[in-house]
């Protein structure tokens, strides 16, 4: 019994936020109009559960028969995914309510979402990662339909299910053959005995199996094809989520399991994350020019960035694991303010979020149009802010790990990806603007986004205090 307290209490952060989603759902059900009162208490809730994970960093470890992680990594992917389904619930109240979807299940799903996402990046068994990948997942499929009225939301959702579902079967059957090679699904066990299994065909087609599955959740080439559908189709604020959130979580689970735990360094798994690394940063940023929808730029964006991410993976050793993670939070303020600033131009049909819906912006509502410059800037890489800082640890690793050739594709693209961000910003200040009012903006809304744009420059000019942090993740 006495166990079972102490593990509870180290992974307080995942248990805090699993009470919170049930204390909401039952709001939910036994309230009439709850809506105010679930977001105010999931709002209260994120921010004690993220003082929770600020109090169990220290507690590094592993909890539930080492099964789970406990403090350090898990704490800090912990805030990571509590600030992203905060900013989140905050940015979606007045949106949901301007597409007509706003139920109060809508808060309930961001936070068993979040749950989910805990668990994959805090599982030290791959049963246990499963789970987090699949809670996480469903979660994500229905919200991903929730205008249910919306053809493209169902469509999205459809694709979403039906791909993510396929993408399963690999990562299950890639438990399976590594089961059949070590006998064991815990990670820690399997990582104490690499160097027997590194040459071992049957573990290095699991590992491969399972690296599907993960690529399929970070939207990495060849299995990037759902991401441009979904992320359109998607009411804006779930886009937002899936970009930051899910793929946080699937990119801190694959830094869990090939760079901190398996080791592939040198092996020959490397070959196929730089070959995806490539391959994810060219049709990224060269397709991302071609579009007119925003919400589509983004999410050809989001799949070059996600090549950027695998630089960091290919390259392995500490320094690269933390450049990921400085990277995850960079990306994490910035794309969710730039999709929360898209939900407010978007209008109740869930349409307006092409390029031309911009012009002007600046003229009309200039605080956001300023935020949304920001953002765009920091896609790009400008210093200071946090995304150039995320590029530049990334690319300092592969460098020192002789990944120069890697490095040199990496800034290439970024040059590519300077014009499609830009077009943005010189739509928003330099075109004449449309008649009219500007969208509506929130109260809540706007500190959200004033948020994630501090967020933006704070972590940009004091990255040393982030990485401090990540010098004793484990």
């Amino acid at each position: 019994m006495n166990q079972l307290l102490t593990d509870t209490l180290h992974t307080a952060p995942m248990m805090g936020t699993i009470l919170l989603s049930l204390i909401v759902i039952m709001i939910n059900a036994l309230k009439k109009n709850s809506l105010p009162w679930e977001y105010w208490v999931s709002l209260l809730g994120i921010a004690a559960n993220i003082l929770l994970a600020i109090w169990t960093f220290p507690l590094r470890g592993t909890a539930f028969a080492d099964t789970v992680m406990t403090g350090g990594f898990a704490s800090l992917t912990a805030i990571i995914f509590l600030v992203a389904s905060g900013l989140t619930i905050i940015l979606s109240r007045d949106y949901i309510e301007k597409i007509g979807v706003n139920y109060g299940e809508f808060y309930h799903l961001v936070l068993m979402a979040a749950v989910g996402m805990m668990a994959l990046a805090s599982g030290t068994d791959l049963v246990v990662t499963f789970i987090g990948l699949e809670l996480m997942s469903v979660c994500l499929y229905v919200l991903a339909g929730f205008s249910r009225r919306v053809l493209k939301a169902n469509e999205a959702a459809l694709k979403y299910f039906l791909l993510g579902a396929f993408a399963t079967g690999f990562f299950l059957y890639g438990i399976a053959l590594i089961y059949g090679a070590t006998g064991s699904t815990n990670i820690l066990a399997i990582a104490q005995n690499m160097p027997a299994y590194k040459a071992d065909p049957l573990f290095l087609t699991g590992a491969g199996l399972l690296f599907v599955g993960f690529a399929f959740k970070i939207g990495a080439v060849p299995f990037h094809m759902w991401v441009p559908d979904v992320y359109e189709g998607s009411p804006t604020m779930v886009s937002a989520f899936m970009s930051t959130g899910a793929k946080a979580a699937a990119f801190a689970a694959l830094l869990l399991v090939f760079t901190a735990s398996f080791d592939f360094m040198a092996a020959s798994m490397n070959t196929v994350f730089a070959i995806l690394a490539v391959a994810s940063m060219l049709v990224g940023n060269i397709v991302a020019i071609a579009q007119k929808n925003v919400k589509r730029m983004l999410a050809y964006s989001s799949i070059a960035h996600a090549g950027y991410m695998l630089i960091g993976i290919t390259a392995g050793g500490d320094v690269s694991l933390s450049g990921v993670l400085f990277y995850l939070i960079a990306y994490v303020f910035t794309n969710l303010g730039a999709f929360g600033i898209i939900s407010m131009v978007e209008n109740a049909e869930q349409q307006g979020t092409d390029l031309e819906h911009f012009k002007g912006l600046y003229y009309r509502r200039p605080l956001i149009a300023v935020m949304m410059a920001v953002f765009m800037f920091s896609l790009i890489g400008i210093p200071p802010l946090a995304g150039f800082f995320g590029k530049y640890y990334i690319f300092v690793a592969a460098i020192e790990n002789g990944y120069t050739w890697l490095t040199i594709i990496g800034v290439l693209t970024s040059m590519v990806s300077v014009y499609y961000y830009l077009r943005v910003v010189v739509l928003m200040f330099f075109e004449t603007a449309e008649q009219g009012e500007g969208p509506h903006i929130a109260i809540d809304g706007t500190v959200a986004l004033l948020i994630s744009t501090f967020g933006v420059v704070l972590v940009g000019l004091f990255p040393s205090v982030i990485l401090d942090w990540m010098g004793r993740l484990f």
